[in-house]
């Protein structure tokens, strides 16, 4: 299945917190966006991950996701190594995308820098035509294919952004995904222990950073990207 954009996200609600909205508009201007996600999640202090999954199948609806699967990575313990590589590599190969989104180069959560490190090395290997792999779903050999970009959200820490997409039309899309996740953010319902990510503290901060990267280029509500290699551009009219 060919998508215009792959979204790799070390646990379940990666992408939702750091680049819902971009998503969101990405897919009403026509674009189709799969996620996989690395990890179940299985260390959260909250949920399981049988619920994690539920709700990423509900934020994936609320945001129009084409397709969602999971790796299944040991959370907290996943390595940037050759068997890591090679299911990272199968699945870009599989979907083809002309856009790669991965993790924030560091962060707080450790798994958040090595999904960056992970989807870096597999986005080259997966150029790589000597590097055979066949498709998980059908077991034909698949060709190589190196998306044209890489970019990375910022997550927890902040991050100056290379460049920042305004997401002030689709902020409450992002949001109501995020809150899809009930058993990870902030629910006076619950009785399980508090989080990093629980508080309505925590809540606040998303929206103040939503505002921080839209404040950077005149507009509500921003989200910002990071890219390894100079970014280029054809027409000056193009840059906001």
């Amino acid at each position: 299945m060919k998508v215009d954009i792959l979204v790799l996200a070390a646990h379940p609600d990666d992408a939702e917190m750091s680049c819902g909205g971009t998503l969101a508009r990405q897919i009403a201007l026509g674009q189709s966006v799969a996620i996989v996600d690395l990890t179940r999640g299985e260390l959260g202090t909250r949920g399981t991950p049988q619920i994690r999954e539920a709700e990423a199948r509900r934020a994936s609806e609320i945001i129009g996701i084409t397709t969602r699967e999971n790796l299944e990575f040991a959370d907290g313990f996943f390595e940037n190594d050759r068997q890591h590589q090679l299911r990272v590599v199968e699945a870009i190969r599989r979907y083809r995308p002309q856009i790669l989104i991965a993790n924030a180069i560091e962060d707080r959560h450790p798994d958040h820098g090595k999904g960056a490190a992970l989807a870096q090395t597999a986005h080259f290997i997966a150029g790589l035509r000597q590097v055979v792999t066949h498709d998980a779903h059908t077991g034909q050999p698949q060709q190589a294919w190196r998306p044209p970009y890489l970019y990375h959200y910022i997550q927890d820490r902040y991050i100056r952004p290379d460049f920042v997409v305004d997401v002030s039309d689709f902020w409450q899309q992002k949001v109501e995904s995020i809150r899809a996740f009930r058993s990870q953010f902030y629910n006076p319902e619950s009785d399980e222990p508090e989080s990093y990510i629980s508080s309505p503290a925590f809540f606040e901060f998303l929206m103040a950073r939503g505002r921080e990267m839209g404040h950077r280029i005149g507009v509500e509500f921003g989200e910002g990207f990071t890219s390894l290699r100079q970014i280029g551009v054809s027409d000056l009219r193009s840059l906001c």
